[in-house]
This record gives C-alpha cells, structure tokens and sequence, in this order.
C-alpha cells in the first residue's frame, strides 16, 4: 500500500464478519490503512455468500473479495483462554477496532468495549448492531433486509400499489451502513487528535435504515398526510412518473414546471399545452391517467436511445433503468473510478467497486484480493512479538489453525 496515503499506519483490527462492519474496513483500507481480520476457525460466513440460492450465483467468490479487500487473515479459536493473549496483544496493536458479534457472545468471548478499552486508552472501539443497543429487541439478530429494510420503514414504501413488499437487493443496506460505520469511525479518529481518547462508537442497521427513509419518517413524526402509494398509471404526476421505450427499457421521467414546455416540444407533442384537459389545472389532477396514457403510448414508440438523446437535448432529469449486467458496461464507471482493477483474486475476479468517496489529490490504494482463512496468522503473531516456540504450542493447542499450503492463482475460464 502507498505509504503517504492518508490512513497509512493507521491500525486496524476486523472482528466483524458478513457485509456492513467489513465494509467500513475496507474504506480504511482503501485509503491506506491496515486491516487484520480475525476470522473464527471455519472462517467469516460471507465466504459462502456467492453460494447462497438468492444470490447470484458464481464460482468465484466475488462478495467475499468485495467486503475484505486489501486485508490480513488470522484464523483463531476465540474460545480458547489462550487466544485471550492474542486479543491483548491485537487490542493494544490497534488503532480502530470493529466488532458486531452479538452483545450476549461478546460477554463469553471478552470483546465488550470495557475488556479491551483498559488495554488501550486511544482505541477506537466501533459497534455494529442490527437493531441498536438499547429496547426491547437489542438482542435481535438483524440482516439488512430485516433490520435496515423491513423494520425501518423502507420496504414498505418501495413498491407500487396493490403490490406486496418485495425482496431488496441483498447488501445494499449493509454496504449503506458500512459509510455510516466509517464515517463514525473518522468522526471518532479526529476526536482522538484534539483529545488524545479514544472512543466507543456505534450505529445500527436500523438507524442506518431509518435515515435513508428519513424524509417520510420525519413527515410521520410532524403528523403529514400521506398520499396514496404509487400507482404509475394513475400517478399524482405523469411529469414524474415511470415510462417505457419501444425497446422494453423502463425509465424515471422527472420533468419541473421549467423544462413542461422544451419537453413537449421536444416530443412533438406541443398540443399537450393547450389540450382543455390538461391546461387547466382541476381538470390536470383529474386527468392524470389520461395524460399517462399519451405519454405511454409517445414514449413507446420509439427506442431508449432516441429518448437519450431528446432528453439530454432539453436538458431534463430521466434515469434509464439498467439490470446489474449493463451497469458494468456503462462508461460512467470507468470515468469514476468506481469500477477498477481488482488484483491476485484469480478466475473471473478481474475487478470490484470502489469506495464511494473521492478525495481529490489522493490516489487510493490499489485494490488486492482479499486473504485466504488464516493466510496471514504467522506474520500476524510475529508481528505482535509472539516468538516460533509460542506459535508452534498455539497451534498444538488448537488456537490457531495448521499453516495453509501456498495459495494457487486460479486462471480465468
């Protein structure tokens, strides 16, 4: 990693597993940190995760390499009293140190924030929950599409009348989260260079879920009238609505007061603006579906590319709607760097999604796949002072697990 980057030393121990708390590590990484991931024996569940049947599948294990790149591997049965010893030399190793295992299992493995925040005055101790620390369901275990999606408020809102709540796309709400993690974090690292302490920070999934949905949950809290879900053909405004071209691509339409008249102009349907159904504005609001039906029938005649380029010509808000096959190939991506070269990962795995944060004049660490169980226990104990005789009765002992084979690069198929 680039040695002037800006959280370049800056220490980092991952004891959190799935999607949301890795993820804030890996933005500490990306900007230069060092990140150890402490993996139970049988390794971080999200492993498996590209095997899991509602997800896509693949061979290769793309979301693992996605929430852990550019980490260190150490595998170490946390139940083991000799594994205590690890954890103090890691905890006082550490600048920032992540956890979500439950609460109730923290206590038996003696990760709360009081066992380790003794050890070490300035760490950064960062807890992720699923449905916050206090109340009744604190103890709840919680996905994102329970606790940032369902319990928040969210699934309910994102789907059209008469419609079911749907499945969300899984991670969204983790990967969300893991900005809000980070975000803390720093807000806690700059506390640490004005004070000198360091900090127990947490947010939840729930939290994090009930400020994406913020704006209707605060109209519920000021006693607001809510309108009648969505129902694009009988929207409350066919200027913001949902349309389709000639060739099957659905797209959001959001046209202001400014832009009415380029716009219909632009779709050669000037009459629009003098049509008695539609000029006055009692009959508009009565005539919405009318008015949706046109556009259906206008917008459908032609292909997305035509709409692209008349749209962009009036300068109006649209959003094509792209499956994740597409989004790959759109050039946007590549012109952020938001897509970029994922390295060592072998197979398919040529690539991954950035951070989405830019700092300019900072250049992010080159993205390395992420570590194989255990790779790294050896360099790790090392490190931490731990001499060959101790790590040899460590693995005698069951602490840690027999040293891996070399890894083998996989060739693409």
């Amino acid at each position: 990693m680039a040695n002037d980057n800006i959280f370049s030393g800056l220490k980092v121990v991952d004891f959190s597993s799935f999607v949301a708390a890795p993820g804030a590590a890996v933005i500490l990484s990306d900007f230069g940190a060092d990140v150890i991931k402490v993996e139970p024996p049988h390794g971080d569940p999200w492993r498996n995760g590209h095997k899991v049947p509602f997800q896509p599948n693949a061979h290769d294990p793309y979301q693992w390499h996605l929430a852990n790149r550019n980490k260190r591997s150490i595998a170490l049965d946390l139940k083991s009293e000799s594994a205590q010893q690890i954890i103090f030399e890691l905890a006082n190793w550490a600048d920032v140190f992540i956890v979500n295992t439950p609460h109730h299992a923290r206590k038996k493995l003696k990760l709360e924030y009081d066992d380790v925040a003794g050890w070490n005055p300035r760490l950064i101790y960062a807890d992720l929950t699923g449905f916050g620390e206090q109340g009744p369901d604190a103890e709840l275990p919680g996905f994102d599409i329970t606790s940032y999606w369902a319990r928040s408020g969210l699934l309910s809102m994102t789907r059209d009348a008469g419609a079911p709540p749907t499945w969300p796309v899984g991670g969204s709400g983790d990967n969300a989260t893991a900005v809000g993690l980070y975000a803390a974090i720093v807000t806690a690292l700059y506390r640490r260079e004005r004070t000198g302490k360091g900090s127990y920070v947490t947010t939840s999934l729930l939290a994090q879920g009930v400020w994406s949905a913020s704006v209707s949950i605060q109209a519920a809290l000021a006693g607001a009238k809510f309108p009648p879900m969505h129902d694009r053909t009988h929207p409350a405004n066919a200027a913001a609505n949902v349309y389709r071209s000639s060739d099957g691509t659905w797209f959001v339409l959001i046209v202001t007061p400014d832009k009415l008249v380029p716009v219909v102009n632009a779709i050669g349907r000037h009459d629009l603006l003098t049509d008695s159904r539609f000029s006055d504005p009692a009959q508009l609001v009565a005539n919405m579906p009318q008015l949706t039906a046109i556009f259906d029938e206008v917008f459908g005649a032609k292909p997305m590319a035509h709409w692209h380029e008349v749209f962009s010509g009036v300068n109006v808000t649209f959003g094509e709607v792209r499956g994740p096959q597409e989004v790959v190939n759109d050039p946007q991506l590549a012109a952020n760097d938001i897509v970029v070269p994922l390295n060592g990962a072998g197979g398919k795995l040529t690539s991954t999604i950035s951070s989405p944060l830019t700092v300019h004049g900072v250049t992010k660490a080159p993205a390395q796949r992420a570590p194989d169980l255990g790779e790294h226990t050896e360099q790790i104990l090392r490190e931490l002072g731990f001499d060959a005789n101790s790590i040899l009765n460590l693995r005698e002992n069951g602490v840690i697990a027999k040293a891996a084979p070399p890894r083998k690069q996989e060739s693409a198929v």
